[in-house]
């Protein structure tokens, strides 16, 4: 007994189709005319990896030493500190490098400032001071902005200071005088 596929009924014209089908896939992908070689599929280079161990083999030969147990590492930008938690540290002194890897994190010095205040040395007590004039310089111009209505009802509900040599009564006769 002869069986036959009940999808398709003869297996001649699903042959000759996808002949047809692999004919027209073949040619789309030639990049010249008839008889020219195909083109080549372009390899994707990953460079992160050869990248990084280059860097670790350069380290290597300038004989970098891993620093355990640093839980943290704050690099100061202007008004941004790039804080590193749990970072690798690699260090040559011998060459003067200092290598910290790890995933980097950009805040704000106001945030991070109550947490490191007491890392900082006596060293930088002057730097310390400067930071502390620019939020006081930050802070007042801050609150008048946002506060602007609120001066003008305080001065309102109090009584005037009276200036030297004048009454209300003088200050009254000048009003109806003008």
């Amino acid at each position: 007994m002869h069986s036959q596929n009940p999808i398709s009924p003869s297996p001649e014209p699903s042959s000759k189709m996808n002949r047809e089908k692999l004919m027209k896939m073949a040619d789309a992908v030639r990049t010249g005319g008839k008889g020219s070689m195909r083109r080549k599929k372009k390899a994707v280079h990953k460079t992160t990896t050869t990248d990084d161990k280059r860097l670790q083999s350069t380290l290597k030969r300038m004989g970098v030493n891993t620093i355990p147990a640093i839980e943290e590492v704050n690099i100061f930008k202007d008004d941004v500190v790039i804080q590193f938690i749990n970072p690798k540290v690699q260090a040559s002194i011998a060459a003067n490098t200092w290598v910290v890897s790890g995933s980097p994190q950009s805040r704000k010095l106001q945030d991070i400032l109550p947490g490191i205040i007491n890392q900082l040395g006596p060293d930088n007590l002057d730097n310390l001071r400067k930071i502390t004039e620019q939020f006081q310089k930050q802070s007042p111009a801050a609150n008048a902005n946002s506060g602007a209505s609120n001066p003008q009802e305080e001065d309102d509900d109090d009584v005037p200071d009276l200036v030297a040599g004048q009454t209300f009564e003088a200050a009254a006769e000048e009003g109806h005088t003008s």
